[in-house]
């Protein structure tokens, strides 16, 4: 008879636990169903405690920065291409190949208000350089972080990552002739520190114009390929340069 009473108790919690825990949207969900079985398990009177785990969505997020979006034209060449569209759609494809890799990517404006104190694994500012024609020389890509860094050994890695990995996939040829627009890019100043940053010229607009525009899938792949081997902490030969000087422009 005892057990009987038991019996009845026990599915009578079980009972009482389903209609507690009801709503449209948890009726039969799977974390409902958990706790009913840990609560079975562990004690018929007791409901096991649900856990939720709390994520740093910081640790999974990634931003892109499409120079001069919403704010101006940047370059423009003589043919009506701009600095601004040729970055927008390289941003683009940035996001939608880091977002296929698992990652949360904030495409950014030039002066998005969003980059106050904003907090990711990093960060990568994409322009074009001048489509102006400077020299024969004038081809290639730059990339430079903040002169002053909170933490420069992730800046120099991330910078390092970023042309190793760009070089090989578009074949351009690294530029060092980076300038002080660069090296003090104003989201350098307004990022959190935790924040790891770095800018990059693609290519110049006039000599770099073709595999700029009609292959800016090879450009995306480039700073993806930059942004994995920093994240992954992929390794990276320093590279070796000769190069012809250019005369800077004020960029970005």
């Amino acid at each position: 008879m005892f057990s009987g009473i038991q019996s009845i108790l026990t599915y009578a919690f079980l009972f009482a636990t389903l209609f507690t825990l009801f709503t449209p949207d948890n009726l039969f969900s799977g974390q409902m169903l958990t706790r009913v079985f840990e609560a079975w398990q562990a004690n018929p009177t007791t409901m096991a405690p649900l856990v939720t785990e709390v994520v740093n969505t910081d640790m999974n997020r990634i931003g892109i920065v499409s120079g001069h979006w919403k704010n101006d034209s940047g370059s423009v060449c003589s043919n009506g291409l701009t600095e601004e569209q040729v970055n927008l759609r390289i941003a683009s494809l940035v996001q939608s190949k880091l977002t296929a890799e698992g990652f949360q990517v904030d495409l950014l404006e030039e002066f998005d208000p969003r980059l106050s104190q904003y907090k990711a694994i990093a960060l990568v500012s994409i322009h074009a350089d001048s489509c102006d024609f400077l020299n024969d020389a004038a081809t290639g890509y730059k990339v430079a972080a903040a002169l002053d860094s909170a933490y420069p050994e992730k800046a120099t890695r991330l910078t390092m990552c970023l042309v190793d990995r760009y070089g090989k996939a578009t074949g351009l040829q690294y530029k060092t002739n980076t300038t002080i627009d660069m090296t003090s890019y104003h989201a350098f100043g307004e990022i959190n520190t935790e924040t790891t940053a770095a800018i990059i010229e693609a290519g110049y607009l006039n000599l770099d114009q073709q595999i700029l525009t009609q292959k800016p899938d090879v450009i995306a792949q480039g700073i993806v390929d930059g942004l994995l081997c920093f994240i992954r902490n992929e390794n990276v030969v320093p590279i070796q340069t000769t190069e012809t000087i250019v005369p800077t422009q004020a960029s970005p």
